[in-house]
């Protein structure tokens, strides 16, 4: 079992920056991909990001290259999400995952998801 919990959400104005930080807890981080994904009310929960197991490789939604960075610490059991130049329509509930299925980009590819953090921006 892995625990996962986001921090770092809040209210930003456009153009603003945000850290998310996301800590596991159970079996070790590093053994599975890290994945970030954000859901608007109405709307399908839709990829944003995602680590390899290393950190060698990341990749991005088209919507958030350039301006996001995932990154990840597996000394401390952490993936990060530093989100610069903020847009109105980056405000969504921010989930981290979890899973080892080559599916990295869809929500079906993960086996385990934090609780969501807030990310408000506003214009």
């Amino acid at each position: 079992q892995v625990q996962l919990v986001e921090s770092g959400g809040g209210l930003v104005q456009a153009g603003g920056s945000l850290t998310l930080s996301c800590a596991a807890s159970g079996r070790t981080f590093g053994t599975y991909t890290g994945g970030w994904f954000r859901q608007s009310p109405g709307t399908e929960r839709e990829f944003v990001a995602a680590i390899s197991q290393s950190g060698g490789f990341t990749t991005y939604a088209d919507s958030v290259k350039g301006r996001f960075t995932i990154s990840r610490d597996n000394a401390k059991n952490t993936v990060y999400l530093q989100m610069d130049a903020l847009k109105p329509e980056d405000t969504a509930v921010y989930y981290c995952a979890a899973g080892r299925s080559i599916n990295f980009r869809r929500p079906a590819g993960y086996d385990y998801w934090g609780q969501g953090t807030q990310v408000t921006v506003s214009s």
